[in-house]
């Protein structure tokens, strides 16, 4: 039926009956592509207004005729609004709906141009032609060999998707998630889904315990099912993984599956006995370790003490005070403790070198390096992010890699070219910012290098640690069978910098300096005190794009870096990129995905690594150009110009703001950063400490004093579950 009444009937329970409407999509006003949410204007069939629907829409496309159900609601803000509980899309039967249907983005290969063209040479029957006649699209204009079989393939795979959207939408997946299953499995989802639901918190990244089991629910699984009690185990180890777990023990395991997923504790001990025996999981003592976890920390830990414990390539013995020399030569300045550092690396077969900013890190590696490379040594360099790896490079003057280049990884295959079975040839490596190494990469990283090699591991672990499992380089220190250098000494080119005087008393408990500053005397640290959020995001709006560019001369986009504690909620990342794209770029050449615009000039972030495009998580940006026709962008990643189509568009995130985890191993010219007391989830010591330290000439804090106080008196370092320390004190006994 159809029914614009808004004086809906309800049943007994006094609740609205549902509804159902057949309309025509004319404007999408706001879809979402992590959730699928969307508010869209739909013109229903014989009427001459069109109504506000909502819900999870993510697939439907402006010119698009839905049958849609749902319920009227009324918003508080909005008024009345039709709330969509499924929807069925159907075929446009007007010219003119067919070609808005086209030229939405639906199709690939199919913009505006082709779909006018289209309907132009068919008119009502275009999409029959597509359909069954596809041969005859060669006859449009333009449209040759190779973009007449783009636009076949675009038409069957959205058909393909439709199909299962509809069979999945009876079990309440929503069409977001259908899109996501269907990318997954192709033509199988629905064959998969009935043998299994939980595979696809297994399979699909994204979709955790929770989603699937609310499908598998909806599907008839019994809660009792094993399938069920066997993906509560991974999921619990995963979840501890993702907040930096290795390991939890065996009571921790049971109490989350009994207690916060329902799981019978008879079950539950039968699943985990069936995950041993299966090799998904690993115990160790009372420990309970996903099978990738245990191995990367036990051969991590064995591989270290091996190479620890090798004797060293003969050419690698250089004279500490040779190298002293050298260094004196080579006009490069050395203090004390800089020398015995130096010394001490040279002496070592694996050594660590830490310490906060300014103390002179940067000026040891490039003694290292110039020392070994000028002995005729191959002298390795390697960062966990390009954007590590480029400082690294820039500041040394040798080539790094990030690790991933480094070892060749083979995405199609997930493996390395470098492993145990063919190592790097190298004599030296020198892997900096090792906080943000995690044990799987630290344990690819290892079993690449020949034991003859000298190791040295540099970095700051008062840092925020890993986002993957792990806190390499805090266990390393803690062993105390690595030799570690600290260096403590500030250098004077760094001592009248309020940055990293900051930094470090943030680092041993004191509040920061403010230093007095007016439009005469510029500082390099500056705090606004402001309580109220709305003006919190008031000034840092204001001050990126009037006061940073007038007074330091630095450009709002490329210079300035919004670093927020969060992603999400008041101030995070994800809304702060919206208000400062709407402030700083008015470009009107963009294409929008998911809800999502993308214009020419805007800053981009890749969030996840795609070794086809060589892009990888946390590079930034800049779209050179947009082509809404193919639905395309063309990105340059500092002079690497990347295209991506529509496929990747989801691995693009606006970059004018991240988070603090995002920014690591990254330095700006100016950092500006948010901090409300909303926040206090994540206010610790070694968050503010890390976003200090990635501002080079500026750092502009807006926020409450009392956010800062909490942040500053927080030095309680998350305890994470690792075995590596333990391991490694027991290799190298």
């Amino acid at each position: 039926m159809t029914n614009t009444d808004n004086n809906s009937e309800t049943n007994m329970d006094n609740q609205p009956l549902a509804v159902t409407i057949t309309g025509i999509v004319q404007k999408i006003v706001f879809k979402s592509d992590e959730s699928g949410y969307c508010v869209a204007q739909l013109k229903p069939q014989n009427s001459r207004e069109a109504i506000t629907i909502t819900g999870t829409m993510s697939s439907i496309s402006t010119g698009e005729t839905l049958d849609i159900t749902g319920q009227w609601t009324e918003h508080k803000k909005f008024g009345k609004q039709f709330s969509v509980s499924s929807f069925i899309p159907l075929q446009p039967e007007t010219t003119k709906g067919i070609e808005n249907y086209l030229s939405s983005g639906v199709i690939k290969g199919i913009g505006k141009r082709y779909a006018k063209n289209l309907v132009a040479k068919f008119g009502d029957k275009t999409i029959e032609i597509i359909e069954k006649y596809p041969e005859r699209i060669r006859e449009v204009e333009g449209i040759g060999r190779k973009r007449a079989k783009k636009i076949t393939d675009g038409w069957n795979a959205h058909i393909s998707l439709k199909n299962i959207m509809i069979f999945l939408q009876g079990y309440g997946i929503s069409p977001a998630r259908s899109h996501t299953i269907y990318r997954q499995y192709g033509e199988n989802a629905v064959n998969i889904l009935k043998e299994n639901p939980y595979r696809l918190s297994q399979d699909i990244w994204g979709i955790g315990f929770k989603i699937a089991d609310n499908i598998a629910q909806n599907m008839g699984f019994d809660k009792e099912s094993p399938y069920r009690a066997k993906a509560a185990i991974l999921h619990v180890l995963n979840e501890a993984a993702g907040e930096g777990h290795c390991f939890l023990t065996g009571e921790e395991l049971k109490k989350q599956c009994t207690e916060d997923l329902e799981i019978p504790i008879s079950i539950c001990d039968i699943s985990l006995e069936n995950a041993l025996k299966e090799n998904l999981v690993v115990q160790d003592g009372e420990a309970i370790y996903l099978r990738r976890y245990f191995s990367s920390e036990k051969k991590a830990a064995q591989t270290l003490a091996e190479i620890a414990k090798s004797p060293p390539n003969l050419l690698t013995l250089i004279d500490p005070l040779r190298a002293v020399n050298f260094c004196k030569n080579e006009g490069m300045a050395l203090s004390e403790s800089q020398m015995n550092a130096l010394k001490t690396a040279l002496s070592e077969k694996v050594c660590i070198i830490t310490g906060g900013p300014g103390v002179g890190k940067t000026t040891i590696l490039k003694a290292l390096s110039r020392v070994m490379s000028d002995t005729g040594l191959i002298v390795s360099l390697c960062a966990p992010t390009g954007r590590a790896a480029k400082r690294m490079t820039e500041a040394i003057g040798i080539e790094a890699k990030t690790i991933h280049r480094l070892l060749k990884y083979k995405p199609g295959e997930n493996k390395f070219e470098y492993d145990g079975f063919n190592r790097l040839n190298t004599d030296c490596l020198i892997a900096d910012e090792m906080s943000m190494v995690d044990i799987t990469i630290f344990y690819n990283l290892l079993v690449a290098l020949p034991t003859a090699v000298k190791l040295i591991m540099v970095g700051d672990a008062d840092q925020l640690p890993s986002v993957g499992a792990g806190m390499v380089l805090r266990d390393l220190i803690d062993s105390g069978v690595i030799p570690v250098v600290k260096l403590t000494e500030i250098f004077r080119q760094q001592a009248g910098s309020y940055i990293i005087k900051n930094a470090h008393r943030i680092n041993s408990g004191a509040m920061p300096l403010i230093p007095f500053a007016d439009n005469e005397h510029l500082t390099d640290f500056y705090f606004v005190n402001s309580e109220d959020p709305e003006k919190i995001e008031e000034v840092i709006i204001k001050t990126i794009t009037e006061r940073i560019p007038k007074r330091f001369k630095m450009d709002p986009i490329r210079d300035v870096q919004v670093i927020s504690p969060m992603s999400k909620r008041v101030l995070g990342a994800k809304i702060l990129n919206d208000r400062l794209q709407a402030a700083q770029n008015k470009n009107p050449v963009a294409i929008t995905h998911y809800g999502r615009e993308f214009r020419v000039g805007d800053k981009v972030m890749q969030i996840k690594n795609n070794y086809d495009l060589e892009v990888f998580n946390g590079d930034i940006g800049y779209i050179e150009s947009v082509d809404p026709e193919e639905q395309t962008l063309c990105i340059d990643f500092e002079g690497n110009l990347v295209e991506y189509e529509q496929d990747h568009l989801d691995e693009l995130v606006l970059a004018y703001a991240c988070t603090v985890h995002k920014s690591q191993g990254s330095e700006f010219p100016a950092v500006v950063m948010p901090l409300y007391t909303g926040h206090y989830i994540l206010l610790q010591r070694n968050l503010i400490y890390t976003a200090i330290t990635r501002a080079k000439k500026l750092c502009v804090i807006v926020g409450s004093k009392k956010a800062l106080l909490m942040a500053v008196k927080n030095n309680k370092v998350e305890k994470r579950n690792t075995g590596l320390c333990k391991r490694l004190q027991e290799y190298l006994k």
